[in-house]
């Protein structure tokens, strides 16, 4: 292409507080239709509203945590514009003091690492949602307005991304630190993770910025992925043709793969702007700011990188395990119970990762306990069960939270090291094999795998494999 493209993404992450941001309804999400509702977050006359000072304090640590200058004179402003699911006819956002300014965040593409500079991190009220009919000619939509209200948190992104790997690391890299500091549960399913992109286009080597085009309406991040493709190639295609690029708002058709125009882009003067009346400013002083700064967890880099030089892991390895903060917590309190940072990391990036894909279920509900891994670790290691054995009490422990050795008693999973038990069984292989005998003296090495493989089929898999290959290969070499 003779054009670089130019990313900026806005993020949308609803604030994990139980109560709304200027009230005390319910954040909760999936009740019924307009039952979290009330004078203040519909709206109605002569209501004030009331900051909910957990909800800012979770965009002050966001607002730390991705390196912003913290502005500590801070206030709200009215955003006037009409939609059907904003009661109001206004949102309270912040325009003219922002919360954070001027941050940065730290992503790494293809092994390097690049600098993301965050213009700013504002806090804002939620609109309603609607919901349009599905029926044939239906030409009405209904709407609800349990979300008006919800803290949202927005953290606008500088232009600085270059291609669909930055912007998946990027935002891959914000749902972390939104994790690991407990702001938001980042639930795109349930809207509460949104992110909208803005693109535009320049000639290779131009310092100049083409006209940005917004796209809304992504669920997902494949979706920001396709929609920048598309994107990039619509415009490219336009320019080439010799036409302008508008500066517009499109929304993106998941169904069809292609965006359409929803609006020109508004301009910061088209909401005007002005001091909210009903709030006063906040005051941010040092001790307030030193305390949210206090609680910042180490974040998803430090914390990867951490692992890779303490605990000797891989970098993909350290890579899966920081994806999620539950895998991070069961690995943390295994090694402190017993210092097998390799096992622990094997158990849960490879065999717990499987069971939860196999069986679909929800990795922030599995019943295993940090103790019952470091237990079956230890009962591996004793040589009471063998590795194959392993698995499947692991599986039966993720699905039902029992002790590993409760469920090796109830099943008789028990190693076999009892030589003479084994021996008699390794003789029955042997005697039913002669033709895999004679391919093992031939020089087939396989060939003692597959009658290795014979005997933990006769013992149910319970037969210690050390003993197992010691007999066979004396045996073998005995027999003329």
């Amino acid at each position: 292409m003779e054009y670089e493209v130019v990313i900026g993404l806005e993020t949308h992450a609803e604030l994990a507080t139980v109560t709304k941001l200027f009230c005390g309804c319910s954040t909760k999400f999936g009740a019924e239709p307009n039952t979290q509702v009330c004078p203040v977050c519909l709206g109605m006359p002569g209501v004030l509203p009331v900051m909910n000072k957990k909800a800012f304090e979770y965009a002050l640590k966001a607002a730390v945590a991705l390196s912003c200058e913290i502005n500590n004179f801070t206030n709200f402003d009215r955003k006037s514009y009409y939609y059907p699911d904003l009661p109001k006819n206004y949102q309270i956002s912040q325009n003219y003091h922002n919360l954070g300014i001027n941050g940065y965040m730290d992503i790494i593409v293809n092994g390097s690492v690049k600098k993301i500079h965050i213009h700013n991190v504002h806090l804002e009220e939620e609109a309603g949602k609607l919901i349009h009919s599905e029926d044939s000619g239906a030409n009405y939509s209904l709407v609800d307005f349990n979300r008006a209200g919800v803290p949202l948190l927005e953290i606008v992104s500088s232009p600085d991304m270059r291609n669909v790997n930055e912007v998946d690391s990027y935002m891959q890299t914000l749902r972390k630190i939104l994790l690991y500091t407990e702001i938001s549960d980042c639930k795109m399913q349930e809207g509460s993770l949104r992110f909208e992109a803005s693109i535009s286009l320049r000639k290779k080597g131009s310092d100049k910025l083409g006209n940005r085009v917004e796209i809304k309406n992504l669920n997902s991040m494949k979706s920001v992925i396709k929609a920048i493709e598309y994107e990039a190639a619509r415009q490219s295609e336009l320019l080439d043709g010799g036409k302008a690029i508008d500066r517009e708002t499109r929304l993106w058709d998941e169904v069809n793969g292609k965006s359409a125009r929803m609006r020109s882009k508004e301009e910061a003067q088209d909401y005007r702007y002005f001091p909210e009346p009903d709030l006063l400013p906040v005051l941010i002083d040092e001790k307030w700011l030193s305390t949210i700064k206090s609680s910042i967890p180490e974040l998803p880099l430090e914390k990867k990188q951490r692992y890779i030089e303490s605990f000797k892991l891989s970098d993909y390895d350290a890579g899966v395990l920081t994806e999620e903060k539950v895998l991070i917590n069961l690995f943390e309190e295994c090694v402190k119970i017993m210092d097998r940072p390799k096992a622990f990391c094997n158990w849960i990036t490879n065999d717990l990762l499987r069971e939860v894909k196999d069986k679909k279920l929800d990795i922030n509900d599995l019943k295993i306990k940090p103790k019952q891994l470091a237990s079956l670790v230890e009962i591996i290691e004793k040589g009471t069960i063998s590795s194959t054995i392993a698995k499947e009490v692991f599986s039966e422990m993720i699905q039902t939270g029992k002790e590993p050795q409760k469920i090796i008693e109830e099943k008789g999973m028990a190693q076999i090291s009892d030589e003479g038990l084994i021996e008699s069984v390794v003789d029955k292989v042997i005697a039913n094999n002669p033709n895999v005998i004679e391919d093992y003296k031939k020089g087939k090495k396989n060939a003692l795998a597959f009658l290795v493989g014979q005997v933990m089929k006769e013992t149910k898999g319970k037969a210690n494999p050390k003993i197992v290959n010691e007999l066979l290969s004396k045996k073998i070499v005995d027999i003329n």
